[in-house]
C-alpha cells in the first residue's frame, strides 16, 4: 500500500522543527526513518533545496524554501509526484498563515504545533488518490519534476541510523572545528541593519572632524595633535564595529566591549571640542551596535530535537 506516514515543517538554519504530524505507527522501520529525519535536518542547509533519500521500504522527501524545509515520509512505491506535490501545498499554506519574522525568531520546538491539523488534512486527501486527483492538476510538477528532477541523496553519506559513524556525521561534526573566518552568523535583523548604518555614520563625522582638525594643525601650531589621533582612533573603533556586526571572529563578544570602550574614551577627550548632545550620541550608537554584536550570534549546531 503507498501511502504518506509524516511530514515535517522544519527551520533550515539550525533543524528547529516547527510542526509535525502526528505519528500512530511505532514499527522498526519508523523508529528508523525518525533517526534519518534528525539527521538530515542537521544538514539541510548544505543540501539542495529538492531531495530524496532512500531508506529501504520507505522514502524521505523534503523540499526547502525561504528559510523553511517542508520534509515527508512516504512508502517506497508513493508516487514522486504525489510526494512533491504534496510537499509543495504545505509550504504554500505554511508561507501564507506564517510570515518569515515568526519563523526566524522561534526559539522552542513545535511552536507552530497548530498546523499539524492541515498537514493532516492534506496528508489524508494524497493518502486518497480517487478524491485526489479531480482536486489537484499534477501535470505542472510531473514537468517540474522531469526537468529538474530530486537530488538523490546516496545512503552511504548517512551510514547506519543506529550511531555507527559515517562520513555524514564525520562532516557534520568537523563543521563546528572550521575556521572563524567559514562561520556563520544569524540572518541580519532590522535593528542590526540600523545600527552598522549609524556606525558608519559615527566613522564618517570622526574622519571629516579629523581631517578639520589637521587642516587647523597646519595652518595654527596651537592645535593639539593628540585630537586628531582621538578622532582617527574613533573612526576605526566604528569601522571595527561594522565589521564585527557582519563576520563572526573568535572572542568577537569581549572585542565588541572593548572597541566600545575605545570609542567612550576617544569622546571623553574630545569633551572640550564636542557637546554633550553629540558625545551622548556617539556613546549610546557605539553601544547599540555593541547590543547588536552581542545578539547576533553565530549559527550554532541544531540541537538534538526529536523530530
Amino acid at each position: 500500500m503507498s501511502v504518506i506516514l509524516s511530514a515535517s515543517v522544519i527551520r533550515v538554519r539550525d533543524g528547529l522543527p516547527l510542526s509535525a504530524s502526528t505519528d500512530y505507527e511505532q514499527s522498526t522501520g519508523m523508529q528508523e526513518c525518525r533517526k534519518y529525519f534528525k539527521m538530515l535536518s542537521r544538514k539541510l542547509a548544505q543540501l539542495p533545496d529538492r531531495c530524496t533519500l532512500k531508506t529501504g521500504h520507505y522514502n524521505i522527501n523534503f523540499i526547502s524554501s525561504l528559510g523553511v524545509s517542508y520534509m515527508m515520509l512516504c512508502t517506497e512505491n508513493y508516487p514522486n509526484v504525489l510526494a512533491f506535490s504534496f510537499l509543495d501545498e504545505l509550504q504554500k499554506e505554511f508561507i501564507t498563515t506564517y510570515n518569515m519574522m515568526k519563523t526566524n525568531t522561534a526559539v522552542r520546538p513545535y511552536c507552530f504545533i497548530e498546523f499539524d491539523n492541515f498537514i493532516q488534512r492534506t496528508k489524508q486527501r494524497y493518502n486518497n488518490p480517487r478524491s485526489l486527483s479531480t482536486k489537484i492538476n499534477l501535470s505542472d510538477m510531473q514537468m517540474e519534476i522531469k526537468l529538474r528532477p530530486p537530488y538523490q541523496i546516496p545512503m552511504c553519506e548517512l551510514g547506519s541510523a543506529n550511531g555507527v559513524t559515517s562520513a555524514f556525521s564525520v562532516d557534520y561534526k568537523g563543521a563546528g572545528k572550521i575556521s572563524s573566518a567559514h562561520q556563520r552568523l544569524e540572518p541580519a535583523t532590522l535593528s542590526g541593519i540600523v545600527a552598522f548604518i549609524l556606525s558608519l555614520l559615527c566613522g564618517a563625522l570622526n574622519l571629516i572632524r579629523g581631517f578639520h582638525a589637521i587642516e587647523s594643525l597646519l595652518q595654527s601650531d596651537g592645535e593639539d595633535f593628540n585630537y586628531i589621533i582621538a578622532f582617527f582612533l574613533g573612526t576605526a573603533a566604528c569601522l571595527y564595529q561594522c565589521y564585527l556586526l557582519v563576520y563572526y571572529t573568535g572572542w568577537r563578544n569581549v572585542k565588541s566591549f572593548l572597541t566600545l570602550g575605545l570609542i567612550c574614551l576617544c569622546n571623553m577627550y574630545l569633551y572640550e571640542l564636542r557637546n554633550l548632545w553629540q558625545l551622548f550620541f556617539h556613546v549610546t550608537v557605539g553601544a547599540f551596535v555593541t547590543l547588536q554584536i552581542w545578539l547576533r550570534q553565530a549559527q550554532g549546531k541544531a540541537p538534538d530535537y526529536d523530530v
